[in-house]
């Protein structure tokens, strides 16, 4: 059986457990930048900061033998980076994780790492970049490219040619219309229908979308 282990030991990891339950793939560590969050199974251990990864790295004989995930949701797609490349760095594999009632179109990319979770969709000719998270019940469909670290939260959907910037996140049911393009590090708040171009940094909210002012 394939070993994983996870940074993030909260709700995404939750969420994770889950998925990788209908898989051959077992939890052996999660790993933790919050001393208050315990690990989300009894029976598995967890390790604190760097420090605690550096400790369980020179526990283990062989790292390539182990895939990681980096179960962070939200606006944090920089910090899902940095852990992931950390980890790759120390010889571990990137798990790319797709739920088993996902559709995933046979002639999409997925990128390395990305989390794929339950009853979501990616569309014919899509490209999800690495460290990705769509949600449950989110829709990438035909021809969109989302950028790296990009999180796509639960029952937003983004309709054809759509691309979406690294490091942006797209909030709850949150609707974007055809062929917008988002820029980097963007913020679509819960619910927002955006109907036009979306610059970097900016944070979107409402129907239709309007950019909130720094």
């Amino acid at each position: 059986m394939d070993k994983i282990v996870i940074w993030g030991a909260s709700g995404q990891a939750i969420v994770l457990e889950e998925l990788l339950a209908a898989t051959p793939v077992k939890i052996t560590a999660f790993f933790e930048n919050n001393e208050a969050i315990q690990s989300p199974i009894e029976t598995i251990p967890i390790y604190y900061f760097e420090a605690g990864f550096e400790r369980w790295l020179s526990s283990i004989e062989e790292p390539s033998k182990y895939f990681y995930s980096v179960a962070i949701g939200g606006n944090n797609g920089n910090v899902r980076a940095k852990i992931g490349e950390m980890f790759k760095k120390a010889g571990l594999k990137p798990y790319t994780a797709i739920h088993h009632t996902a559709f995933v179109a046979g002639n999409s990319v997925i990128g390395e790492g990305a989390q794929i979770l339950a009853n979501s969709n990616v569309c014919a000719r899509a490209k999800i970049g690495k460290y990705c998270i769509l949600n449950t019940a989110s829709s990438v469909d035909h021809e969109c490219i989302i950028g790296d670290n990009v999180h796509i939260g639960p029952g937003a959907k983004l309709a054809g040619c759509i691309t979406v910037g690294d490091n942006s996140f797209i909030g709850t049911n949150a609707t974007v219309l055809p062929r917008i393009i988002i820029g980097k590090n963007v913020i679509i708040g819960a619910g927002a229908v955006v109907t036009k171009n979306v610059a970097d940094d900016a944070v979107i909210v409402g129907n239709p979308g309007r950019q909130l002012i720094k």
